[in-house]
């Protein structure tokens, strides 16, 4: 049968035709004759029924699988502007919201407020408990920062133990709030496992203007931050220029430092420890000084702070270490030191983890022929509170070399009797706080009397700093202390002033205490 004569044909070759183009909806209607066309027809509509099939299916994997890629482009978008440890936006996150709320300060919005926040004491919850530990911690306090803000707001985390918290189209008042909410939300313990932490934070505020850049708001706040953060803990302080000043005068003393450390402006000041029962001079403690060529003697509680900021503590560490020990070389070949005299210098909590310290000490006092039991390193409380193996390496092969430990400022850390016990140390030093209140503050004396004889139950020597009255010494004389120093006795002097005062004397005279300004912190 030609095309011709049966129409059929021709719409057949139609169909398959539309078919080969794509138009799988095509499907043609079989006749009546029931014949060999029409079981081609039925073959050509089945075959058109499981491509449209087909192309179905398809079409929904396609769909699934480029959803699936618009999923997995959001998620990986979210963790970029996430921090993976605490969920809450990142720095990219935060310099992209501030950069968009200024934009809207341009056109006329409320300009956006910056808080920065810095953990207090943070690395304290590391050392004593953990890494895990902080971890845990930081998760809490995002948690906290979280729920103070507005849903507008963003809360990052920057880096470290420090957060931010956005609040565009803010007021000073509106900013204050929050950073007051935070510190409230802060200061309530944190619950880990059988211990509670605390764990509150310096806030800088910063009050943007609509021509800052983004990088500049966040300079602002962070200056008010560490302002904040200089004045104690759980402290607010708000921008102001002058601080931008302070900011770049502490960065210029951070470099006038290194330098002095390497050009030897620093100075050493001696301070005696005297033998209550007798004022025989049992020895001498270091402190050093900073002799800046513009601004005279600096203090230590200025700069030594600023040593441990900028990392260079450890190099500060040695350079009085050498330099002391040279000295002390140098008084036991002319002057008649008594057998039991010692050279007592502070070592910070940086250089306790130096693993090369004890051959460095080692190698000191053999180049200097000066007996190991000549020295006595000074280190505090919270230097040695978490025990860490490689401090504690440190400070048992020192006391194997014949080195002696002292304990500082005990009294004003962790003050611990039991841990003492655990430790490598032979004295302690109790700090001048427990005396300022000797005399006027009820109960006081016997407070005292009651620390000294737990140290010696301890099997440890006890030895009192800030002794500057006569009735000071003669209390502590009665209580059977053995050693003390103060201002009553003898003031910090200069190398050679304390060289003429041992080449003199074993003893020293009493006289009354004079008020120092200059010497508040020992070093």
């Amino acid at each position: 049968m030609s095309v011709d004569k049966d129409p059929r044909l021709a719409m057949l070759v139609d169909s398959i035709v539309r078919l080969s183009k794509g138009e799988l909806s095509s499907r043609l209607e079989p006749s009546s004759a029931r014949d060999e066309v029409d079981a081609v027809i039925a073959g050509v509509n089945l075959l058109a029924e499981e491509l449209q099939q087909v192309y179905e299916q398809f079409e929904k994997r396609v769909e699934s699988r480029t959803a699936m890629l618009r999923q997995a482009h959001l998620d990986m978008m979210k963790m970029a502007m996430s921090d993976a440890l605490t969920g809450v936006a990142n720095r990219v996150a935060l310099m992209d919201g501030i950069e968009e709320a200024l934009g809207q300060a341009v056109d006329g919005a409320p300009p956006p407020a910056l808080l920065l926040l810095d953990l207090d004491s943070f690395k304290n919850v590391n050392d004593r408990f953990g890494h895990d530990a902080g971890d845990r911690v930081l998760q809490e306090v995002a948690r906290r920062l979280a729920g103070v803000v507005r849903e507008s707001d963003i809360v990052a985390r920057l880096g470290g133990d420090e957060f931010a918290i956005l609040l565009p189209g803010a007021t000073m008042d509106l900013a204050l709030q929050v950073a007051r909410r935070a510190v409230e939300a802060l200061g309530q313990q944190i619950r880990l496992d059988a211990v509670d932490i605390h764990c509150r934070a310096s806030i800088g505020v910063r009050l943007g203007t609509p021509n800052q850049s983004a990088e500049e708001l966040l300079l602002d706040a962070d200056t008010a931050m560490y302002a904040a953060k200089r004045e104690g803990r759980s402290i607010i302080k708000v921008f102001q220029p002058v601080m931008l000043y302070s900011r770049q005068l502490r960065s210029q003393m951070a470099t006038e430092l290194r330098d002095a450390i390497r050009s030897d402006e620093l100075v050493l000041h001696y301070q005696p420890v005297v033998e209550l029962a007798t004022n025989r001079i049992l020895g001498v403690e270091v402190l050093v000084r900073w002799q800046h060529p513009v601004r005279g003697l600096i203090p230590p509680d200025t700069f030594i702070p600023l040593a441990e900021e900028i990392g260079v503590i450890h190099d500060l560490d040695r350079w009085v270490m050498s330099t002391s020990l040279r000295e002390l070389a140098r008084w036991r070949r002319e002057l008649k030191l008594d057998d039991d005299f010692q050279l007592r210098v502070n070592l910070s909590a940086v250089e306790l983890k130096q693993l090369d310290l004890v051959d460095y000490v080692r190698a000191l006092l053999r180049e200097l022929e000066v007996p190991a039991c000549s020295l006595v390193v000074e280190i505090t409380e919270t230097a040695i509170v978490t025990r860490g193996e490689v401090e504690m390496y440190s400070l048992l092969s020192l006391q194997q070399l014949g080195v002696g430990i002292e304990i500082d400022d005990f009294g004003t850390g962790y003050s611990s009797i039991s841990y003492l016990r655990e430790l490598p140390v032979s004295m302690v030093k109790v700090d001048r706080s427990l005396l300022s209140e000797l005399n006027t503050r009820p109960g006081q004396l016997e407070f005292v009397a009651a620390i000294l004889q737990l140290i010696r139950a301890a099997g440890l020597e006890a030895v009192f700093e800030g002794i500057e009255t006569q009735e000071q010494a003669d209390q502590l004389r009665a209580l059977g202390c053995n050693s003390g120093q103060g201002f009553f006795f003898c003031h910090p002097m200069a190398a050679d002033e304390t060289a003429a005062l041992l080449a003199g004397t074993r003893y020293l005279g009493l006289g009354e205490a004079v008020d120092d300004p200059e010497i508040t912190v020992s070093r």
